[in-house]
């Protein structure tokens, strides 16, 4: 379809660009062509619905103007959510302004996907305006089953192999994927006035909010840390079988995504819980090792 690529002067450049900082490759090399197109576009969706919650589109209100939002309010992320799902919902119906919806387009049709986790992720980055604390983890799962599960069901979708059982596994590896993505930017979104860890473990634990604030981790934080890994550590376990229930480059693919948690989880260990300082990060040699154990059924 003509119009759907970005171009090198396309805002959508910038976005598309940030998937080879991402855990686990979105979409790698040995995917077919068709797959890896489809994607990149449900990626480039993802991520620039992300960028508008944390306030990270690119300087000089492109995104905004393509949206239609006016230069008074292109600095209000709820104004920017709204006009983004409008955009979203004329995927479905009509033309999209933004280019990053026209290139979903295409693969919204190939692959006959709903809006419904598309909604789910424009949601969670609504929440993320008002709510910047969890009391409870099951607070804290019900946040994941809008900024995570998502992703993982449209994955399904794009290859066609979606099936109940699939979804329910999918979305234990991606709820853990989000909590070891909010253990490694503890300190990132402490400053933009978030806190994924539930107030109730921070309690049961005995940290408060000036103890995350600190250079460095205390025994409490990092014990709370190390509490928080091993549920998701337990939730990626839950959704392994997901990887033996596909087969060919489809396997390689989940597992990649499963090996990229226990990576990131080995990292965080591997620092000793204290996740302050800044993200702890797996080298590669080390999710080449976890790929290996989660395609061999260990672990």
């Amino acid at each position: 379809m003509k119009g759907t690529d970005a171009r090198p002067d396309d805002p959508a450049r910038g976005t598309l660009d940030k998937a080879a900082a991402e855990n686990f490759p979105v979409a790698p090399f040995f995917l077919p062509r068709a797959w890896r197109n489809d994607l990149m576009a449900v990626y480039g969706f993802a991520r620039l619905v992300d960028d508008i919650g944390d306030g990270d589109l690119a300087p000089g209100g492109a995104d905004a103007r393509l949206l239609g939002v006016s230069p008074e309010s292109a600095e209000d992320r709820l104004v920017l959510l709204d006009a983004f799902e409008a955009d979203l919902r004329r995927v479905f119906d009509g033309t999209p302004g933004h280019p990053l919806l026209r290139r979903l387009q295409p693969t919204v049709r190939r692959c006959s996907l709903t809006p419904e986790p598309f909604l789910g992720l424009i949601a969670a980055n609504r929440q993320d305006q008002l709510v910047g604390r969890y009391e409870t983890y099951d607070d804290l799962l019900a946040y994941c089953e809008l900024s995570a599960n998502p992703v993982g069901r449209l994955v399904l979708a794009v290859t066609g192999t979606a099936t109940p059982e699939r979804i329910r596994r999918s979305d234990a590896v991606c709820t853990a994927l989000q909590i070891v993505e909010h253990l490694q930017d503890v300190a990132e979104d402490l400053g933009r006035d978030r806190i994924y860890l539930p107030a109730a473990d921070m309690k049961r634990f005995h940290v408060d909010e000036t103890d995350l604030g600190a250079k460095t981790a205390g025994a409490s934080v990092r014990a709370l840390v190390a509490y928080e890994a091993e549920r998701a550590r337990n939730l990626l376990n839950e959704g392994t079988p997901l990887v033996g229930s596909v087969h060919g480059r489809l396997k390689l693919l989940l597992a990649g995504f499963v090996a990229g948690g226990r990576a990131a989880i080995g990292a965080i260990a591997a620092a000793e819980y204290d996740v302050l300082p800044g993200p702890p990060k797996a080298s590669k040699l080390r999710l080449l090792r976890e790929v290996g154990v989660t395609l061999r059924g260990e672990g």
